[in-house]
């Protein structure tokens, strides 16, 4: 097991900042430490972060470039005594072979508590109660005629789009994607019309199906589904890792 910890800027005296990364845990974390912090209560603190035990964790200092430059093996001496400065790595390794990446974080194996709909139904003061009450989201009256003029533009748009064309896919609040049509029509998971498209890098929710339903073929998370509004067919060149600016 390997834990990685980025020191970053020191924000005050006496203090410095530490990223912590380890693949014990997939994420993340910043943590802010005081200097004379000592590698005995550093394992303490990064056991409660990370997972990895403190009892069978070893440090080792690294510069910027991630290079060696000594084992922390003196529980006793301190981040200041070892000279930790900004943005230097420590890094460290839980010998324990029992320890895997992610075993905290899998909760496929987290017994869960499922209400079913009926006796969700039943709860006065749920927010779907208020919902009902206020008719608001799927409880909001419809008007069908309008529903009818928004399916006939949603049909108009999706026949304007073709299979095989390149084309950009805006969402709100997401970053512009790049990729291929695949499938253009109606769904068996929600109603109205849906373009499947296979992005250029990774970013995807599936390969090309839905419930068990396949619709195109491409490989695991190159493949979504967007509404026709959200879709623009056009020359767009396709999205590259090494293109920094366009990296989705």
């Amino acid at each position: 097991v390997i834990v990685v910890i980025v020191v970053g800027v020191i924000m005050a005296k006496g203090y410095v900042n530490i990223f912590i990364s380890s693949n014990v845990t997939s994420f993340t974390s910043q943590k802010r430490f005081p200097s004379s912090t000592t590698l005995a209560e550093l394992k303490g603190k990064l056991e409660l972060i990370t997972g990895a035990s403190a009892s069978s964790m070893k440090l080792e200092l690294l510069d910027i470039r991630q290079k060696f430059i000594c084992a922390l093996d003196n529980d006793m001496m301190s981040l200041e005594a070892y000279n930790v400065q900004d943005e230097m790595t420590i890094h460290a390794t839980d010998i324990d072979p029992s320890k895997t990446k992610g075993q905290f974080e899998d909760l496929s194996e987290v017994k869960k508590y499922v209400m079913s709909e009926e006796e969700y139904a039943k709860r006065g003061e749920s927010v779907r109660a208020f919902k009902e009450k206020m008719k608001l989201g799927r409880f909001a009256e419809k008007d069908p005629e309008e529903d009818k003029r928004r399916e006939k533009e949603e049909e108009e748009l999706a026949q304007s789009i073709s299979i095989g064309s390149r084309c950009e896919v805006s969402i709100p609040k997401a970053t512009a994607k790049r990729g291929v049509v695949m499938f253009v029509g109606k769904t068996q998971f929600k109603e109205g019309y849906w373009v499947g498209v296979k992005y250029d890098e990774p970013l995807g929710k599936n390969n090309g199906s839905v419930d068990g339903q396949k619709y195109f073929e491409c490989a695991p998370k190159y493949g979504a589904f967007v509404r026709p509004t959200n879709v623009k067919v056009g020359n767009f060149p396709e999205d590259t890792i090494e293109d920094d600016e366009d990296e989705m």
